[in-house]
């Protein structure tokens, strides 16, 4: 079994985040003007391009080292289906090869992220919180 260079407690927190982020819609009424509380807070799903969860996607993604980067986007592309986890090595070398300082909007970039990453992690027999699901062999 090939090994990840980033915790999968990171990848869980990014799982977490990426589900938050996938949640928001496309800006609907632009000039509202509602109150919150009045609307039950329904704008707050609203993309309006000043997305604070989006920012700490980019924080952390960005404060990660640049193996951390690399297995981050190979694990996207594991769950996405580009490859299985025999085919480790290949997807990290493609991530690597295709690597730039935009990371984080590639992976903000990208449908279901968050489901992706949980996917490429149980490929590795991890759960986002670290433990493991099947035994080391």
């Amino acid at each position: 079994m090939p090994e990840l260079m980033i915790s999968a407690e990171k990848v869980g927190f990014l799982i977490e985040k990426a589900r938050e982020f996938d949640v928001k819609e496309g800006l609907v009424d632009p000039a509202s003007g509602s109150n919150g509380a009045d609307d039950d807070m329904i704008d707050v799903l609203e993309d309006d391009g000043v997305d604070p969860v989006a920012r700490e996607i980019t924080g952390f993604i960005d404060a990660l080292s640049e193996d951390e980067q690399v297995d981050l986007v190979a694990l996207m592309r594991l769950g996405r289906g580009d490859g299985t986890i025999e085919e480790w090595t290949d997807l990290r070398r493609e991530a690597a090869r295709g690597r730039t300082s935009r990371v984080a909007s590639y992976l903000l970039g990208e449908p279901m992220l968050g489901d992706l990453l949980a996917e490429g992690l149980d490929e590795f027999g991890l759960r986002p919180g670290g433990e493991r699901i099947t035994p080391v062999q």
